[in-house]
């Protein structure tokens, strides 16, 4: 049976199936379910909860979040993890294609979580200022969503084999593919659902019902978020960024404390403005 377990990552195949030459991953097809959930879980929100924002509004707004994120999370994985695609393949950024090989489809792989949420963040700045919406109440309608949606984005990273853990010799690691080392790994993108994704969505899913100020959801997220990462990064092989060369922390961890010492600054922000 733990052997059976170990293998698993063998077994899974990443390509979901194929429309003639192009190649569909069950990572973009996670993307879509991430999506929808957060979709229909601020529906059910604006349904069953007195939210002063339109699902007009929301539905607007999607199309926004779509394109922020995406350009946030591939720009910041080029960025953080390899800058050289800037000076050597600037045009297969965003081009699923390689261009230098008979334009031969190639998808486009490669996203990272920090630039996804600077991403997000210009683009529900940008939208709240153009309709004239409060950008924290309009935060904190989707903070509550988000998590479980990530859940299925590390199931993602799962399949693909990617984002692997450290070396382990406990019985519940895993061999992956994509390691020529060979050796027993913790499974960490599944540790990362668990702890990023369905712990803390029960946890903001129940603290929703709370009436707090505006923009206190958000900030509960990113220090959620932040220390569910900042404790996955000890299981998780490091990544490696050509500007950060972890001697204690990871590259992850660093960004993770930035998020708490953020969200605890807008909280304290929040709570000075209410006594004033």
């Amino acid at each position: 049976m733990p052997q059976a377990w170990q293998n698993i990552p063998d077994h899974l195949n990443p390509i979901a199936f194929r429309l003639g030459p192009v190649e569909i991953f069950w990572y973009g097809i996670m993307y879509l379910v991430a999506f929808a959930i957060v979709y229909y879980l601020v529906r059910y929100r604006i349904r069953t909860e007195k939210m002063g924002i339109s699902f007009e509004t929301v539905q607007d707004f999607f199309p926004w979040a779509i394109v922020g994120l995406l350009l946030g999370a591939r720009l910041g994985d080029v960025f953080i993890y390899d800058w050289s695609y800037f000076s050597k393949h600037p045009l297969e950024i965003f081009l699923p294609f390689d261009i230098y090989n008979h334009w031969q489809y190639i998808g486009i792989y490669g996203m990272s979580y920090f630039g996804g949420l600077v991403g997000l963040a210009i683009a529900l700045y940008l939208f709240c200022k153009i309709k004239k919406i409060n950008l924290l109440e309009f935060s904190d309608l989707f903070s509550p969503a988000v998590p479980l949606a990530f859940t299925f984005g590390r199931l993602g990273n799962f399949i693909n084999g990617e984002l692997y853990g450290r070396i382990t010799n406990k019985f519940w690691g895993m061999y992956f593919p994509a390691d020529f080392s060979g050796q027993l790994r913790h499974p960490s993108q599944l540790y990362e659902a668990l702890l990023e994704g369905i712990l803390l969505f029960a946890i903001l899913w129940n603290l929703r019902k709370k009436n707090y100020p505006a923009g206190y959801l958000t900030a509960f997220y990113l220090i959620g978020y932040g220390i569910a990462r900042f404790t996955g990064e000890f299981f998780r092989e490091p990544d490696k960024s050509w500007f950060f060369n972890p001697k204690m922390l990871s590259s992850g961890q660093v960004f993770s404390l930035l998020l708490i010492f953020a969200a605890l600054f807008l909280l304290i922000l929040k709570r000075s403005k209410r006594r004033a």
